[in-house]
């Protein structure tokens, strides 16, 4: 049989999940790849690890407007393979696209390639199964940077209505609309986290998100013995930006995430510079002339050839954390620059204490990693959400 609504429960039922698993492809629930299966037995136990009712609504997710409720949220972390204690930065990640600032509506349906790139502070990284910050974070590997993103990502598909060429209207994509998440690395910071700036006490979890470009790699040899060459890297991330063919540089007066890692971060606090003091330096330097606007295709609208067009408004617009693995690479995020806030980026607390407080989760999380509950499938009964069809 194929899987049908059954109008009663409000979900979608199916003999088996190989079937299950073939419609939801068919219905365009799905990323492409393989999901787990949101049998209502799982859904229930992921709202549950989010101390939340099932039907308690967040808000609204564009550009369908669809309403984003703790189930729905359950729903795509379980497809995503994510895991309880996964579940509350999903649901800070989502509050953060959902926010106004973010002008996800219009982020969704720009023909730029752009996707939310989730950066995670505090102490969640390391209890929600490690949101890894180091070597390759942002590729194959980690279990927690894959699913929670994922999840974000399949939230934008099924609740907001995004599909490739119809609502999503991304010319080319990039891997990050996949799943964009990863952690800083704090441990290897010689600054106070990221978070911080944004009023937060170090000893809170946050996710950061801004809709972001492809990751861009931008090289860097600093020489201990040169003086000099912490400056001229700052000069070569301001580059980065100022590229006349980023978002940044034509649109200009958006903002711009910027992953430095832990070697070229040592070296720049050696010579003197913290993340203020590099941000602060990238707004000066970002920006061309309007003459080398006038060179390229980018000019958008007039310009005076004598005048310096700066891509930031400020140096808060440049967000900057540590992650990556040491050596001769760091990497900067231009951004989409674009909607009625260009897409400002936006910080949100995990709530790790909503979960907490339910009698028995600590049990419940327990049989979840057991073999018993393993053991003892639930049914194929899917809870539906809305845009599938």
């Amino acid at each position: 049989m194929t899987l049908t609504d059954t109008p009663a429960s409000g979900r979608l039922s199916a003999d088996d999940e190989t079937a299950a698993l073939e419609q939801l492809h068919e219905l365009g629930c799905t990323d492409g790849l393989p999901v787990v299966i949101p049998t209502a037995q799982r859904v229930e136990r992921m709202v549950l690890a989010t101390g939340y009712d099932g039907d308690m609504v967040l808000g609204e997710m564009g550009p369908n407007l669809g309403a984003c409720t703790i189930e729905k949220l359950a729903t795509v972390a379980v497809m995503a393979g994510c895991t309880p204690d996964h579940v509350p930065v999903v649901v800070a990640a989502a509050k953060a696209v959902i926010d106004p600032r973010f002008d996800l509506t219009e982020m969704q349906a720009t023909t730029h390639s752009i996707a939310p790139l989730i950066i995670v502070n505090g102490p969640a990284r390391q209890w929600c199964g490690g949101v890894h910050g180091g070597y390759g974070a942002l590729g194959p590997g980690y279990r927690a940077n894959a699913s929670i993103g994922r999840a974000l990502r399949l939230a934008m598909i099924n609740v907001g209505g995004a599909r490739a060429g119809s609502s999503d209207m991304a010319l080319m994509g990039h891997g990050g609309k996949f799943t964009f998440c990863l952690a800083e690395d704090e441990e290897s910071s010689p600054w106070s986290p990221m978070h911080t700036d944004h009023g937060f006490e170090a000893h809170q979890s946050t996710v950061t998100v801004i809709g972001t470009d492809a990751p861009h790699s931008v090289i860097g040899v600093l020489d201990a013995d040169d003086t000099t060459s912490a400056d001229r890297f700052i000069t070569s991330l301001s580059l980065s930006f100022a590229n006349v063919a980023t978002n940044n540089a034509a649109l200009r007066g958006g903002q711009a995430a910027l992953a430095v890692n832990p070697t070229h971060a040592t070296a720049m606090a050696d010579a003197g510079f913290d993340r203020v003091d590099i941000a602060a330096a990238i707004w000066e330097r970002a920006g061309n002339t309007g003459a080398d606007l006038m060179k390229s295709a980018a000019a958008m609208g007039s310009v005076d050839a004598d005048r310096f067009y700066a891509c930031f408004e400020k140096p808060a617009d440049i967000h900057v954390f540590v992650a990556g693995g040491g050596g001769l690479y760091s990497v900067a995020f231009p951004s989409w620059c674009a909607g009625p806030h260009k897409n400002r980026a936006v910080t949100i607390e995990i709530e790790v204490g909503q979960a907490c407080e339910i009698p028995g989760l600590s049990d419940l999380k327990q049989f979840l990693t057991s073999g018993v509950a393993r053991r003892h499938p639930s049914p194929v009964n899917l809870v539906e959400m809305e845009g599938r069809t």
